[in-house]
């Protein structure tokens, strides 16, 4: 009987060998993948139980910062963060809305958590660039014109916003153009550009119409600024003017490039 031949014995050494190099690559990947399957999901249902189930990172403390005329207390209270559950599961956005919403004199907050177990609400509160006179308290006015609350007494270094508008007559259609609001927050925009040494000692801002805005000093000194328009080059024109004619009691930049005063 023939012997085997070359080529039969070469199949068998072939099978005998296992699967081809390619056959056990992939097996070995598959091993692979499904080992990391389970790690993964061991470590998903850990974590899980961690953020969602277990006391490791429960909501205990809330704190405050930022606040001035607010107390972490009251900010805490408007708040109203439940205590206990998962901080995984505090809605910082709702707080964030309710804040601004009970609280007007909150500019912005940011909720952030402090893992493990508390949340920190980060404020920033308005600041009063000028008070409307309501009664015998003081509603406060910030630099975007916003109204966001009433105190009873005015704030040092505040000025005081004069809406002496007109009812008749041709200024009486500069009201009606632009609504008591609009004017409101021209007053507030020449409020912003006052010179730093005149917005000290500025105690009112008087609005007659758009483009009929005056100041009136602590001292008695008067300015007319006109519009809001041109305000920083008005600040310049004034800081000027008041140097080169100190005694003045009357000073004009409500056309910045040519001013005027009068008195002494």
């Amino acid at each position: 009987m023939a012997g085997s031949t070359t080529a039969e014995r070469g199949e068998r050494r072939r099978e005998s060998s296992g699967p081809p190099p390619v056959r056990r690559l992939g097996l070995r990947r598959l091993r692979l993948l499904v080992l990391l399957g389970i790690a993964f999901a061991f470590l998903g249902s850990g974590s899980f139980w961690l953020l969602y189930g277990s006391d490791l990172a429960r909501l205990e403390k809330v704190s405050v910062s930022g606040t001035r005329v607010l107390t972490p207390k009251q900010v805490r209270e408007a708040a109203d963060v439940p205590l206990g559950g998962p901080l995984i599961s505090v809605d910082t956005g709702a707080i964030e809305a309710r804040l601004a919403r009970e609280l007007p004199r909150i500019d912005t907050v940011e909720v952030v958590r402090s893992w493990p177990h508390g949340l920190e609400l980060r404020v920033t509160e308005r600041s009063p660039v000028l008070l409307v006179r309501k009664g015998g308290k003081f509603v406060e006015v910030d630099d975007e014109g916003v109204r966001f609350a009433t105190v009873t007494k005015a704030p040092r270094g505040v000025p005081e916003l004069d809406l002496d508008l007109p009812r008749r007559g041709s200024a009486a259609a500069s009201v009606r153009r632009f609504g008591e609001d609009r004017l409101v927050r021209e007053a507030v925009r020449v409020a912003r550009d006052l010179p730093a040494s005149v917005a000290r000692t500025t105690r009112k801002v008087e609005v007659r119409s758009y483009d009929a805005v005056s100041l009136e000093l602590k001292d008695g000194r008067t300015v007319a600024w006109g519009s809001s328009e041109k305000g920083p080059d008005k600040a310049r024109t004034l800081t000027a003017l008041m140097k080169a004619v100190p005694d003045a009691r009357h000073f004009d930049v409500s056309v910045p490039t040519a001013p005027a005063s009068s008195g002494s």
